[in-house]
């Protein structure tokens, strides 16, 4: 691959490294040529913290061993640059999941710990970084950290949600979940309004481990807020089928000359969505592919934004406040006539994230795609960013490509006490925008 090649999932910002080095033997950190660093997993990071311009990327994706794995207790130890893709595969056919999963399963095992991703169970499992038991650090001045949340915990919080900023995570321990098959019992309800997605959730936690709603982010008025609510469990043993494993879908061949998500297509495919039942509830049977991962079914579907990619918003607002911020978010996204065909609202639990500067924190949680248009975009953005900061929220660094300065310090104000434990020789797109500062002089 050249060095062109090196993108996020966005295809936003431009953004082109020096040079793209390879780590050495046992995941050792490549000699330093003065370009800082960072690591590069497999680029599924929606904005610019996977990226650095002008600098150097480290390609993990060759370092993508499985080191071991107990089948008896499910603690599997791995390279950075294994997938969760890989886990799955390994582990599903002996009883075993992943515990906490992100809406890909085409993430490194490294990024899943530099952005302390979550998924749909954040209310019973927390984020990934607290099923992380130990990871491996490799510093540019050539010590060699072992983290745990008992050995040098600092750098274990640190590194948990670090953004790949505090070195290289060459290999991890994690604990995963005991399932008793690939398939999953599956609740769809409609429901007509905001009010009774927040009915659902509180309805649900209990008894339910998965919980996560599409929204039709163009609806207003009284629909403003309806959508699809899905909860689910792993399936018992009892009416188990036999797993057909992954199946490769098709691929979305060709960058489009236009976003096909546009304001043209956006209320049609809305609409159809929230009508594409004619039943408003239904329980069935589904494999955890489909269920975990709907996108992962077409390859490159990033590309149907267009050559000018698109930015993805996620907040989080604390639940005190969520109704009346979440219904001022999609109004003015409705109002804008902008947002995507894909819009996801959960609810995040109490469960403490592990890291500094991790994203996750009790409340509701708003996540949708929004084409490139340009300045009418970043202006609506903003706009957002306002509503979020006047709640007490903030926005997940992996998905973001322009929050400003100001904005980040609001919402990640442990960034200073953060930047004690950067290495010097590593950095990013995003670091540098968000604090101006070159991860050297990060004071």
């Amino acid at each position: 691959m050249s060095s062109s090649d090196y993108a996020s999932w966005g295809r936003f910002p431009a953004s082109t490294p020096a040079e793209v080095q390879r780590p050495g033997a046992h995941g050792a950190l490549p000699p330093g040529d003065g370009h800082t660093r960072l690591a590069y997993g497999n680029g599924r990071s929606y904005g610019d913290s996977c990226l650095n311009n002008g600098g150097a990327l480290i390609d993990m994706r060759a370092q993508d061993r499985f080191i071991a794995f107990d089948p008896a207790t499910g603690v599997l130890e791995c390279e950075a640059g294994v997938l969760l893709a890989d886990i799955l595969a390994l582990a599903v056919p002996q009883g075993w999941f992943l515990p906490v999963t992100p809406g890909t399963q085409f993430v490194s095992v490294g990024g899943a710990i530099a952005n302390d991703v979550h998924g749909k169970n954040h209310h019973v499992a927390g984020t990934f970084g607290r099923h992380v038991l130990e990871l491996e650090l490799h510093r540019s001045d050539g010590e060699h950290l072992r983290c745990t949340p008992r050995a040098n915990p600092e750098w274990f919080a640190a590194t948990i949600g670090g953004l790949g900023l505090t070195g290289l995570v060459t290999r991890a321990k994690i604990a995963l979940r005991r399932i008793q098959g690939a398939f999953m019992d599956v609740d769809t309800l409609r429901f007509a309004h905001l009010d009774a997605f927040l009915e659902l959730s509180a309805d649900s936690d209990t008894d339910y481990e998965y919980t996560v709603a599409w929204v039709d982010c163009t609806a207003r008025g009284n629909r403003l807020g309806r959508g699809w609510f899905m909860r689910a469990n792993h399936k018992p043993a009892l009416g188990q089928r036999p797993d057909p494993g992954r199946r490769d879908g098709p691929t979305f061949p060709f960058v489009a000359p236009v976003s096909l998500i546009n304001r043209a297509t956006l209320k049609p495919l809305n609409t159809l969505y929230y009508h594409r039942k004619l039943r408003s509830q239904s329980r069935d049977t589904q494999h955890y592919q489909p269920f975990f991962y709907p996108l992962d079914g077409i390859a490159h579907w990033n590309r149907a934004y267009g050559p000018d990619g698109f930015l993805q918003y996620q907040c989080v607002v604390p639940l005190a406040d969520a109704k009346a911020s979440i219904a001022e978010l999609l109004d003015r996204i409705a109002a804008a006539n902008a947002g995507s065909f894909l819009s996801v609202l959960k609810m995040f639990g109490d469960i403490a994230s592990p890291g500094l500067l991790s994203f996750p924190r009790p409340g509701a949680t708003l996540a949708l795609d929004f084409p490139n248009r340009g300045p009418d975009t970043f202006r609506l953005l903003d706009e957002l960013d306002a509503v979020v900061m006047a709640a007490g929220g903030a926005v997940y660094p992996a998905k973001d490509a322009r929050m400003s300065a100001a904005a980040f310090d609001r919402y990640f104000p442990a960034w200073r006490e953060f930047s004690a434990y950067i290495d010097p020789g590593f950095s990013s797109d995003f670091w540098r925008r968000v604090t101006g500062h070159d991860s050297e002089h990060n004071a």
